[in-house]
């Protein structure tokens, strides 16, 4: 499989961590802290995957970008975060250095 694909699976796995870091509510719900991580664990082993075969800068500022894109497109449908102009902006960014990072 290509250290790309790999990568943005982890950048997945890190979304579904950083949303259940939300949901297990400071790890004192039991379910969605065992799926945090667990999901954390396996975004972790496809990143150090992928670091095999791309740059640590490039794999490691994609991750997260994935990570915080994801993220904050995923706060807005379910814990009803406000779409503002400069958070669309930051979003729009991010989008763009991830794409710049893969180019280079």
């Amino acid at each position: 499989m290509s250290p790309w694909v790999v990568l943005m699976l982890a950048g997945v796995c890190e979304v579904g961590w950083a949303l259940g870091l939300k949901y297990s509510d400071n790890f004192t719900r039991l379910w969605p802290s065992v799926w945090t991580l667990v999901v954390a664990a396996i975004s972790f082993v496809l990143l150090s995957n992928a670091m095999r075969s791309l740059p640590v800068g490039t794999a490691y500022a994609v991750w997260t970008g994935i990570g915080a894109l994801g993220t904050a497109i995923a706060a807005v449908y379910l814990f009803n975060e406000p779409v503002t102009a400069l958070r669309v902006t930051g979003i729009l960014l991010i989008i763009a250095g991830i794409a710049a990072l893969k180019l280079a």
